[in-house]
């Protein structure tokens, strides 16, 4: 058995999963259905993640799940997450990356379905993102796995992501850094959707939409 001293980190991180988790549910990026998230360990080697079966809202220290970056799960009364395989290529591939927030976020996923990438438009989202690639349903038309997750994040420089008829990814130093990129994709794909629908209203009526000061120029020139 594994000795858990090794990990005196241990309490400290399963609280912060399970604060992210309940505000990635609050907020209504996540359903109890489905998404996943998971921190590293301070020691490097491990991670606590939420398993299959438990909703973003139900996560206690009792049914998280630990595994080693070997995929060693320790004892536990849960089956694995079925995205646990990516979490962990991520966490080998990029050493920087200590949390992922994966959700099925509604406006984000709605983007991803209709296999459009999310366009970086606010200040916010070119500064703290820059760009979120659409990864592409896996070779079988099933969800994504660390086949076509994985070689998008070997860049570095990619902190987010949309995976097409699923939902985001977002990573970062800490479990707040990753779950704030959640944030900041969904809030993007709404805005995103709010301007296409306004602008498309706009070209569409032409020269029925009211301009602004006709009527006061009109008046002006009686």
């Amino acid at each position: 058995m594994l000795d858990l001293s090794r990990f005196p980190d241990l309490t400290e991180k399963m609280d912060a999963l399970i604060a992210t988790a309940r505000r990635c549910f609050d907020l209504r990026l996540q359903t109890n259905a489905g998404g996943n998230l998971s921190v590293r360990l301070d020691a490097g080697d491990a991670i606590v993640i939420k398993p299959s079966g438990v909703g973003f809202a139900e996560c206690t220290r009792h049914n998280l799940q630990i595994v080693l970056l070997d995929g060693t799960i320790l004892p536990s009364d849960h089956k694995p997450s079925k995205d646990l395989d990516f979490h962990l290529d991520l966490y080998r591939i990029r050493p920087d990356i200590n949390a992922i927030v994966h959700c099925h976020s509604p406006w984000a996923t709605g983007y991803a379905s209709a296999g459009l990438e999310i366009p970086c438009l606010t200040v916010q989202t070119i500064e703290k993102i820059g760009r979120m690639p659409l990864i592409p349903l896996s070779h079988m038309g099933g969800p994504q796995t660390e086949t076509e997750i994985s070689p998008v994040f070997t860049d570095t420089n990619i902190r987010a992501a949309v995976l097409a008829n699923h939902g985001t990814i977002g990573v970062g130093k800490s479990l707040m850094a990753a779950q704030y990129l959640a944030e900041i994709i969904e809030e993007t794909a709404h805005i995103a959707y709010v301007r296409d629908t306004l602008m498309a209203a706009h070209s569409k009526a032409g020269a029925n939409m009211p301009v602004y000061g006709t009527a006061a120029d009109a008046r002006a020139a009686q």
